[in-house]
């Protein structure tokens, strides 16, 4: 243990160690440890201060199996995840550009970790851990893939076709129109993933913009008709254009199929009677 470390800290370290504990809370030492309440509060708070426990939420704590040497420590990012929405009651999947590079569709390694959720709104770090929390509908949770961390802990993101998906649909938070259409044809070219996954995230976790857009897409890609009737069954009749490329003009090709003006150089090639 760190040089210098207190005769509460020690006891602290002893009694999470010698129970198995990953994570305390204020209230549940006092009694064990035989001090005051108001010493396990300073405590905690004196720990988590020094980086040698992580705060998760008012009066939560992760607390390492083992001091590492020098004292510091930080959980990783499922570890964190995993606490913040147990103390909330609460359910998450990673998403946006961390899904996009766990999956390879973007080389870049965020420095924040992105989380669709249904508790909390805004950006949070426990311990080194910087988190940026989409608060969303329960229903807007779901098409996910779960992953062992060496750590034991089990980290959920959403899957392939669901966060091809939220570049389409998520595009003005997470930057990621017009490579997502790319990343879209790539992933589909090397059978990594099928249209009908994608049609079925988009009709579930999707909105009309995403519909149209990955309808147009699909259809440019060979898609069968069949599974583009899906599509088009969920969308309301309409006169009005919506741009490929969202933070571009409207000016390009029309597809009239799926009210979507194609205002890319790359759709260029597009029939421009469709």
């Amino acid at each position: 243990m760190r040089r210098g470390l207190g005769k509460l800290e020690t006891v602290l370290f002893a009694y999470a160690q010698m129970r198995g504990l990953s994570t305390v809370r204020m209230g549940e030492l006092a009694r064990p440890l035989k001090i005051s309440q108001v010493q396990e509060r300073k405590l905690l708070s004196r720990l988590s201060k020094a980086g040698m426990i992580a705060r998760v939420w008012r009066g939560v704590y992760l607390v390492p199996p083992r001091l590492p040497l020098g004292g510091k420590w930080s959980p990783d990012e499922a570890t964190a995840l995993n606490a913040l929405m147990a103390a909330q009651g609460g359910r998450y999947q990673i998403c946006g550009p961390n899904a996009f590079n766990r999956y390879g569709f973007d080389g870049q390694i965020p420095n924040r970790v992105y989380a669709y959720n249904n508790r909390l709104f805004g950006d949070r770090t426990i311990g080194a851990v910087a988190l940026t929390l989409i608060k969303v509908a329960d229903e807007r949770l779901g098409g996910t893939e779960e992953f062992k961390t060496p750590d034991g802990q089990t980290a959920v993101y959403s899957s392939r076709a669901r966060a091809l998906v939220d570049a389409v649909y998520d595009w003005s938070r997470f930057n990621s129109l017009p490579q997502g259409f790319d990343w879209i044809r790539r992933e589909l070219a090397a059978q990594r993933v099928g249209a009908t996954d994608l049609i079925e995230a988009s009709l579930k976790y999707g909105d009309t913009g995403t519909i149209r857009r990955m309808g147009a897409l699909l259809e440019r890609e060979g898609v069968a008709s069949p599974l583009l009737r899906k599509l088009e069954r969920a969308l309301k009749p309409t006169t009005g254009l919506i741009p490929w490329i969202p933070n571009k003009p409207k000016r390009g090709t029309l597809d009239r199929r799926w009210g979507v003006v194609l205002n890319e150089s790359a759709c260029a090639g597009a029939d421009p009677t469709a």
